[in-house]
């Protein structure tokens, strides 16, 4: 089982920029397919962006594509979320998910969750 806690969150106005980190224990990192979905007041969950376990495929929802960077540092158990040029609607509780094997854009393929981290853009 591997444990996940997100960090990075925080309050910013519209234009910053912000990276979000998912630091993973108890398991190594590069077993596993790793996502960045959100959660905004009043909405379902959604899917952001993913990465596969070596870190060469990445895909991301039209909402954040152009804008937002995932990455992975296996050798860290880290993943990671470069957000830039921020928007009111990305306020939203940002968690990082696992599963194996493959990447997935679905929320409930994933066994694998950290409490979230709250991001807050300001216009």
């Amino acid at each position: 089982q591997v444990q996940l806690v997100e960090s990075g969150g925080g309050l910013v106005q519209a234009g910053d920029s912000l990276r979000l980190s998912c630091a993973a224990s108890g398991r190594t990192l590069s077993n596993y397919a790793m996502a960045w979905f959100r959660q905004a007041p009043g909405k379902e969950r959604e899917f952001v962006a993913h990465i596969s376990r070596s870190g060469g495929n990445t895909i991301y929802a039209d909402s954040v594509k152009g804008r937002f960077t995932i990455s992975r540092d296996n050798a860290k158990n880290t993943v990671y979320l470069q957000m830039n040029t921020l928007k009111p609607e990305d306020t939203a509780v940002y968690y990082c998910a696992g599963r194996r094997p493959s990447m997935s854009r679905v929320r409930d393929d994933y066994d694998y969750w950290g409490q979230g981290t709250r991001v807050t853009v300001s216009s």
